[in-house]
């Protein structure tokens, strides 16, 4: 769907901010442009919507080089997100959606009514639709923002950081909210990102540029991760780059243990084990210490709070994670909706990453 062939852009101060850079992107994926500050991934993206013109190479979008498009009607073929929406201050937010289908020539009715679907669509209450920009928080108008690039249906979306500018619990939500809806449009993704995790995360590929503009390697996650290209891609993937690739590992072969547990608003005897205290709907709420005595019905203030909940099937980092922040040392596993399904320890989560990573045809 794009691809860069040989780009190169130098200003006129002799400053080159892309170096004879080429790499395709596959149609329907999510690729990710990853690296320091003043390293070219924007300056690259941007050349993708003649924001930007390369000095020498090709840009092709579809097969045909952007430079043979009128620039008006390419950008209104391509989603574009920015930092902080670029939301329009003096318009509501159905009609910051409604702006691109009124442009392709959409009734206002039928522009509004287009705006009202992506509205749900990207997570957000209809009564939202009357307000304005600085009325919603942050996350809210990122939503916007993504709505507003979607509107016109493009295949190409163009995403630049963001989701950098909200708190990091806001970021985890809008990133799993993409993953959610690229599940369901299928676009072809162009993403840019100073953060290593979150290219990872969201990456079916994963482009690192190094200063100058250099393609310092082009990978999947877990390839990147387990065998960096050289040591600037080892120093920026980090340290802890092992870690991260259990991002990755099968967790098919975790199996969680049953553990000793309480209904909330019930009587419950004093014994000496910890034990995990269920809400109503079958829901973790915390874990009930040893030797502790309740008069009455068990509350939730009588709880020790318990660590992240793992989501069976999410990849294994995230059991080793609840596991260590569990204050008994058992991460608490959770189906899709939250319910209880078992424990897990960090030994038992260490044992399934030793296993994966045992040659075959060893012991």
């Amino acid at each position: 769907m794009i691809e860069f062939q040989a780009v190169r852009k130098e200003y006129q101060n002799g400053t080159v901010a892309v170096h004879e850079l080429s790499l395709s992107v596959r149609t329907g994926t999510i690729t990710v442009l990853v690296g320091p500050s003043g390293c070219g991934k924007t300056t690259l993206m941007r050349m993708v919507n003649r924001m930007i013109e390369p000095s020498s190479g090709k840009v092709l979008v579809g097969g045909t080089d952007v430079r043979e498009r009128d620039p008006a009607e390419l950008r209104r073929g391509i989603g574009y997100v920015i930092q902080q929406a670029g939301l329009f201050p003096h318009r509501t937010v159905l009609d910051n959606i409604a702006t691109v289908p009124l442009l392709h020539g959409r009734s206002k009715q039928e522009a509004r009514k287009r705006a009202g679907d992506l509205l749900e669509l990207v997570g957000l209450q209809p009564e939202l639709a009357k307000r304005y920009p600085a009325q919603l928080s942050g996350g809210q108008q990122q939503r916007v923002g993504v709505a507003r690039a979607l509107a016109a249906d493009p295949p190409v979306l163009l995403m630049d950081e963001p989701f950098s500018a909200v708190d990091p619990v806001v970021r985890e939500g809008l990133q799993d909210e993409l993953l959610r809806l690229q599940d369901e449009l299928d676009k072809t993704v162009l993403f840019v990102t100073h953060d290593i995790d979150e290219a990872i995360k969201l990456g079916e590929k994963v482009a690192v540029l190094r200063q100058g503009g250099h393609l310092a390697q082009y990978a999947e996650p877990d390839d990147l991760l387990a065998e960096p290209a050289d040591d600037f891609v080892t120093a920026f993937v980090g340290r802890d780059r092992g870690y991260r690739r259990l991002s990755f590992v099968d967790s098919d072969s975790l199996r969680p243990q049953p553990v000793d547990t309480v209904q909330l608003g019930t009587r419950v005897d004093r014994q000496q084990q910890w034990r995990l205290a269920l809400d109503d709907t079958g829901k973790p709420r915390g874990w009930l210490p040893p030797e502790t005595e309740v008069d009455g019905p068990l509350t939730e203030d009588r709880l020790v709070a318990g660590g992240s909940l793992y989501s069976r099937g999410a990849p294994l980092r995230g059991a080793l994670d609840a596991a260590l922040s569990a204050p008994t040392g058992l991460g608490v596993v959770v189906d899709p909706d939250g319910g209880y399904v078992g424990v897990v320890t960090a030994e038992h989560v260490l044992g399934v990453i030793e296993q994966h990573r045992r040659p075959e045809g060893l012991p």
